[in-house]
């Protein structure tokens, strides 16, 4: 466990890029499907069960959600794709939103897209690593309630997402916020990305995943 992250807290919420923080420092987008597990997840990370709040309403998250660990380091909650319930024009203003923010954000160190491991690599999910890969940033694919599979059909799947990725700064991760089932893993690939002290070691690192990517 690192504890840095149990320091996470609310900062603010931006419907669009004029209300971010000043973009300085260093962030980690996590993005996802809706109910895909977004917010379990990031609640798991951070040890905090109310810090992102879940819902079973898909779209629920509307805007980019800050929350800082200190004062040079911030996750970022972006709003969740799908997007089943809201009309075309909500759906279309979400996606600049994301795009531009993932294109522009010269604070941003890495993004976690986060998936059901049940139902990986999505139409949503495809578009949001086309985005990443153009931004130039390091990826972690996390694939989130792990449980829900024996040992064996989660690391098949996981063979399959890399095998789907190919190479690349993408790291490729089973994770459970039940039972916590890459925890400290995944929580190791973060905390290199923000450059937190005494960062553990992540599995299977990737050549540059703890440096700076070029921006754009």
């Amino acid at each position: 466990m690192h504890p840095d992250f149990q320091r996470a807290h609310f900062l603010t919420a931006a419907a669009a890029l004029a209300g971010t923080p000043p973009d300085q420092g260093r962030e980690v987008a996590f993005a996802g499907r809706s109910n895909a597990g977004k917010s379990s997840a990031l609640n798991a990370l951070c040890h905090q069960h109310g810090l992102a709040r879940t819902s079973k309403t898909p779209g629920r998250t509307q805007q980019l959600v800050f929350f800082e660990i200190d004062a040079e380091r911030r996750l970022v909650d972006l709003p969740g794709y799908g997007f089943a319930r809201v009309s075309v024009a909500v759906k279309q203003g979400w996606q600049r939103l994301m795009s531009h923010y993932l294109a522009r954000r010269q604070s941003l160190r890495g993004l976690v897209i986060v998936m059901d491991i049940r139902h990986p690599l999505g139409e949503s999910d495809r578009q949001m690593l086309t985005w990443g890969t153009a931004a130039e940033l390091p990826m972690l694919l996390l694939l989130t309630k792990a449980d829900k599979l024996g040992r064996g059909a989660i690391r098949q799947t996981e063979a399959q997402v890399r095998r789907a990725v190919g190479a690349g700064p993408i790291v490729v991760h089973a994770f459970s916020a039940t039972s916590r089932l890459g925890l400290e893993q995944v929580q190791g690939h973060i905390a290199s990305w923000l450059g937190l002290a005494g960062a553990p070691v992540a599995s299977k690192p990737v050549q540059n995943m703890t440096r700076d990517p070029p921006r754009r």
